[in-house]
């Protein structure tokens, strides 16, 4: 073995060259049997075997199940149950014990998919999700048959450890086959992932999602090395979530304005708030729409979201708890003049009904007005006369 060899070995290595890295190694242990260590040489040719170097390779461009998805760079904040979880699996995948098969389940938008995107910019990998729209297939007995091709492909991945595969939504073939209301040919399309479960190369590390997990199949959920539940937010992890998201958004739209003590009572005014996904639309949303050359504009439009009505009553206002600053940023009407309104003393500067309905006549006959006829002045003269000698 040479010099270059060792340099060239670390080179590839560093570089995540696995080919060229492989094709080094082979090349010392060739040099270590010319050289009579046939030992050392066999022992290299043993440890290449063991990682997986004579079995046929699947590349990305041959994939026909399977679609790559970019990494999360989002934050994510999650309750601190599931965050450990979430930890705990990152620590069981980088051992590489065998413990590589894991389940996340819960309601819609609680982060289970998003999770696995940050799993996999954590470990630095790949990134595959499975396309079931290319499994489920009306003919008989298809599906079945794809599932198997499916497991096939995932076991024949070029460089499996440095990949995760994501089955989102599993549920989609994975009932519960006791269950009558489901389709034979579901059932069947279940035991087909049972057995490639049973069959899975322990260096590919699965995750999969479900919304349904009271229907899942028992025995299915018995194949995960752990299961871990998304439906453990309290309403304060909530509010502080809502804040986060909150405050990465101003920071992306550039929004200088910002009241986080006004922000959390407005929130706290609603008592069942909807989880990180919804939140995140609704709070995206109320900002894009809100005007940005007023100060914390956007702070309207999210009370709207999430009390239900606009914020235009002052004295529900109070009762809610805003002070006078509040209140005049929440309902646009000056402090001095909300002080006046709410002890009695004055009222908001709108127009009386009757008075704007004659200026909203006015209007209207400004519009629709027609030219009267023009004065004959001989005719008045002549009717004054007549009058006159009547008399």
């Amino acid at each position: 073995m040479k010099k270059k060899n060792v340099i060239n070995l670390i080179r590839y290595y560093a570089e995540k060259n696995d080919p060229a890295f492989r094709e080094e190694a082979y090349e010392i242990a060739r040099d270590f049997d010319a050289s009579g260590d046939f030992q050392l040489s066999e022992y290299i040719m043993a440890l290449m075997s063991s990682a997986n170097a004579f079995v046929p390779q699947m590349h990305e461009d041959q994939m026909t199940f399977f679609r790559k998805v970019a990494p999360s760079h989002d934050s994510l904040p999650l309750p601190t149950p599931i965050e450990k979880d979430i930890i705990g699996i990152i620590n069981a995948i980088q051992r590489n014990m065998g413990i590589n098969k894991f389940l996340f389940q819960g309601a819609p938008g609680t982060g289970k998919t998003e999770s696995v995107r940050q799993i996999a910019r954590i470990l630095e990998r790949d990134l595959f999700c499975v396309d079931f729209d290319t499994i489920i297939d009306s003919k008989l007995g298809q599906t079945q048959k794809n599932i198997a091709a499916l497991f096939d492909e995932l076991n024949h991945f070029a460089h499996p450890e440095k990949i995760l595969v994501l089955f989102d939504e599993i549920d989609a073939i994975a009932l519960d086959r006791t269950n009558s209301h489901d389709l034979r040919e579901m059932g069947r399309a279940t035991s087909a992932i049972l057995k490639g479960f049973d069959n899975l190369n322990e260096q590919i590390t699965i995750i999969a999602t479900t919304n349904l997990f009271k229907h899942f199949d028992k025995d299915l959920s018995r194949r995960f090395d752990s299961i871990v539940d998304f439906n453990r937010y309290t309403q304060d992890d909530l509010q502080e979530i809502a804040e986060s998201i909150l405050n990465n958004f101003l920071d992306d739209f550039k929004i200088a304005g910002r009241n986080p003590r006004l922000f959390r009572k407005i929130i706290s005014l609603n008592k069942k708030l909807p989880y990180p996904a919804d939140l995140r639309k609704i709070i995206k949303a109320d900002i894009t729409f809100s005007d940005a050359t007023i100060e914390c504009d956007y702070l309207k439009n999210i009370y709207k979201s999430f009390v239900g009505s606009t914020p235009d009553d002052l004295h529900k206002l109070q009762t809610q708890g805003f002070t006078v600053r509040e209140i005049e940023i929440l309902s646009g009407i000056s402090k001095s003049q909300v002080s006046r309104i709410l002890n009695g003393d004055g009222q908001i500067k709108i127009a009386p009904k009757e008075h704007q309905k004659r200026r909203s006549l006015n209007a209207t006959n400004l519009l629709f007005h027609k030219p009267q006829k023009k004065i004959n002045l001989a005719e008045v003269y002549r009717k004054a006369e007549e009058e006159i000698v009547w008399r």
